[in-house]
């Protein structure tokens, strides 16, 4: 296995809940001011007591309604005051918080990213492409917004040097049965690794992996052709020697049945011509000429 321990500093914030209330009571509350405020400073048009008094009542009603945030399904939104982080608000519908904080929204929804194909070495040297797909969501807002300029660019880059350094550290192929891993075969052990090496390279910015597949993986067209030969021949070799295991083995069985039912009586010589003749049978790659004949094996 691949060393995916990534050293990433402290979190200077986390995410933590705002101070909120139900929007709906302060809707009410705003526009009874606003429209009180509208009344008493018509009514007292010929008093400028009731005038100003009419108009701090109905900007007492626009500063509550400023307060008012709307928050949709797999969205937060993150409250600063003044500057300083004051909380998270997940709960969705109308919510009020206090009117001089700015809310920034943030998106909680499950996202997926895909890289691009890069060309890249792998462990024996050879030049591969590949390309993987990565699905993501955001876990801690107060860190997706505060510890990276931008989380989303950040989880593109870092899943792209993830999977450059996944690729490096393994070969495309192996030609050896010592049981190592390799990018073609071991698809789940990679896979699962990655995933690994996402998620600790993208954990300072809170966002949780879920999971990640490669989904491009391919020798670079410069060595392509000579790699598919090579993998051509060493699918060859293996069906030859499956073909030779199986000939022996009939050979084997038809000696033991001619022996056992006492077919004919064959001295070594005569066994030897037979194995050969049955090998050549069951391992050529062309049908077998019959040949007739009509003297004896010793002439």
């Amino acid at each position: 296995m691949v060393d995916v321990a990534v050293e990433m500093p402290a979190p200077k914030v986390t995410e933590r809940v705002g101070r909120e209330l139900n929007g709906w009571p302060m809707a009410g509350l705003a526009f009874v001011l606003a429209v009180a405020g509208v009344l008493v400073a018509v009514l007292g048009a010929g008093s400028g007591v009731l005038i100003a008094l009419g108009v701090l009542v109905f900007v007492a009603g626009m500063i509550i309604a400023a307060g008012l945030t709307a928050v949709a399904p797999g969205r937060a939104r993150v409250l600063q005051i003044l500057g300083r982080y004051a909380g998270t608000i997940r709960t969705d519908g109308l919510r009020w918080v206090n009117p001089i904080s700015s809310r920034r929204e943030v998106s909680t929804r499950i996202r997926n990213h895909e890289t691009t194909v890069a060309k890249v070495n792998d462990a024996d040297g050879n030049p591969i492409e590949i390309a993987a797909v990565v699905v993501w969501q955001v876990e801690d807002t107060a860190q997706a917004m505060f510890e990276v300029d931008d989380f989303v660019e950040f989880v593109a880059i870092q899943t792209e040097t993830a999977v450059r350094h996944i690729a490096n550290s393994y070969p495309y192929d192996v030609h050896t049965d010592d049981g190592a891993m390799s990018l073609r075969d071991s698809t789940d052990e990679i896979t699962e690794t990655l995933s690994a090496e996402i998620g600790a390279r993208v954990q300072a910015a809170g966002v949780r992996v879920i999971e990640s597949r490669i989904t491009h993986l391919a020798y670079a067209p410069e060595i392509a052709q000579a790699m598919l030969r090579r993998q051509q021949a060493g699918a060859v070799v293996a069906a030859r020697q499956r073909i030779v295991e199986g000939a022996v083995g009939m050979v084997e069985l038809a000696l033991d049945r001619l022996s056992e039912h006492e077919v004919v009586e064959l001295d070594e010589e005569r066994k030897a011509t037979m194995v050969s003749n049955l090998l050549v049978v069951l391992c050529g790659d062309r049908d077998a000429q019959p040949v007739v004949n009509t003297g004896s094996l010793y002439q």
